[in-house]
């Protein structure tokens, strides 16, 4: 049996160097180095990496890794494409935000909140079609809805 560290690195070399679309394309690739783990260990490595999906017009979502540069702009864009896609609504209980998406599209609207790295958001959890954003104390509802529509010019709020 191969070690994490080294599971993990493969990983990370697998998803940067092409389009990866599902957790059992990757276990396949995987197993062709070596590394044979169930679905639910990958899905444990892919949370640890912070991996997330990014639409890919018709044809679906691929895997990506945060903080890639691989065409900046055009990922860029699809953080923004994704957020808008599946957002719903949101509303603010102290410094938490609960976030309503269309339903199969929390994880990726909080890997875009997360990957824009608005300085007053702490963290995200995603479910299905909520989000819980937890922001830090004494940050207001509308600095962080301002620090949000830098990111999303369109964005309006609730």
């Amino acid at each position: 049996m191969k070690g994490r560290e080294e599971r993990l690195k493969l990983i990370r070399q697998i998803i940067r160097s092409s389009r990866v679309r599902s957790q059992e394309e990757l276990l396949e690739r995987l197993a062709a180095y070596g590394h044979r783990i169930t679905q639910a260990t990958l899905s444990r490595d892919l949370k640890l990496l912070k991996v997330g999906k990014v639409a890919e017009g018709e044809n679906g979502y691929y895997y990506i890794l945060p903080g890639e540069n691989e065409a900046e702009g055009e990922v860029g864009n699809n953080f923004v494409q994704d957020f808008i896609r599946g957002f719903r609504s949101l509303e603010f209980s102290g410094n938490l935000v609960v976030i309503r998406t269309l339903p199969g599209h929390a994880n990726s609207v909080a890997f875009a909140l997360d990957t824009f790295q608005i300085p007053t958001l702490l963290g995200t959890v995603a479910g299905d079609d909520t989000i819980i954003a937890v922001l830090k104390e004494g940050t207001s509802r509308n600095t962080f809805l301002e620090s949000l529509s830098r990111y999303i010019p369109s964005f309006r709020g609730a």
